[in-house]
């Protein structure tokens, strides 16, 4: 037997299975004799409503809300914006098309204070220090600066222990670090007592280490974000306190298990 005619064969069985497992098309009866290939969708249907769309979302670090920040909103959602923050005549426009929420975040100390802060960085951190350093004092800060002042390689702990130091013995309100990747400054700054850095790499992290941690040194990774994303970090952190009752109580066990290991 030739490979056609094997080939045949296969296809008349094909053929003979199908007319016998799927309906006749038109029905019982409509006298067809073919029936035509279905498909089943055996996926479920797609919520109506968009996996990503929110009932709240916190926009609250931004002065100024475009259509980008609203337009995948859900009717009726609630957006929480900073205090001066203004609309876009077309976010607007969208807000009340949705009925949406808004929700101003008052500002508690945050950048309507001057601290003094403390801040310092090795050499892969320099160049962003220095833009951090510019940044603050536009805010209205003051900075003490615990070098580096060049890009010549350093050791990070130097420095982060520096700054956790001025933070810890008062001498700081706050400090801010940075490194390539900002979690062996973290680490480092949190060997001293009475520090709580953390490493941050998004806005929504950094305003959670503030609100819920009372996070006192804010470690950055010059290499993992951008300088605009390091100003927007930075601003969260400084407009956020702790100030929740439940938080506080957590926070108070933070350092009660510190003074379990100190001398």
């Amino acid at each position: 037997m030739d490979d056609n005619s094997t080939r045949d064969r296969i296809r008349a069985l094909v053929r003979d299975v199908l007319d016998k497992a799927l309906p006749e098309e038109g029905g019982a009866g409509q006298g067809s004799s073919r029936t035509s290939s279905r498909f089943i969708d055996t996926a479920p249907s797609p919520p109506l409503t968009s996996p990503d769309a929110t009932a709240t979302r916190d926009e609250s670090s931004k002065t100024v809300i475009t259509e980008d920040d609203v337009r995948d909103l859900a009717n009726g959602s609630v957006l929480r914006i900073a205090e001066g923050a203004r609309l876009t005549p077309l976010a607007a426009d969208i807000v009340r098309e949705k009925e949406i929420e808004i929700v101003r975040r008052a500002s508690r100390r945050g950048l309507k204070t001057s601290r003094l802060i403390a801040v310092g960085a090795d050499h892969g951190g320099f160049k962003m220090k220095e833009e951090l350093k510019t940044f603050l004092s536009g805010l209205g800060h003051q900075v003490h600066d615990f070098g580096t002042n060049s890009e010549d390689p350093v050791d990070y702990p130097d420095l982060a222990y520096a700054v956790a130091k001025s933070v810890a013995e008062g001498g700081a309100d706050l400090g801010i670090v940075i490194d390539g990747a900002g979690v062996g400054s973290a680490i480092t700054a949190n060997k001293v007592p009475g520090v709580r850095a953390a490493a941050c790499y998004s806005v929504a992290v950094a305003r959670n280490s503030r609100e819920h941690n009372d996070a006192n040194v804010l470690s950055l990774g010059s290499k993992t974000i951008s300088s605009a994303e390091m100003r927007e970090i930075v601003q969260a952190w400084l407009g956020t306190e702790l100030t929740e009752a439940r938080h506080r109580q957590r926070v108070a066990k933070i350092q009660a298990v510190e003074r379990q290991y100190l001398c």
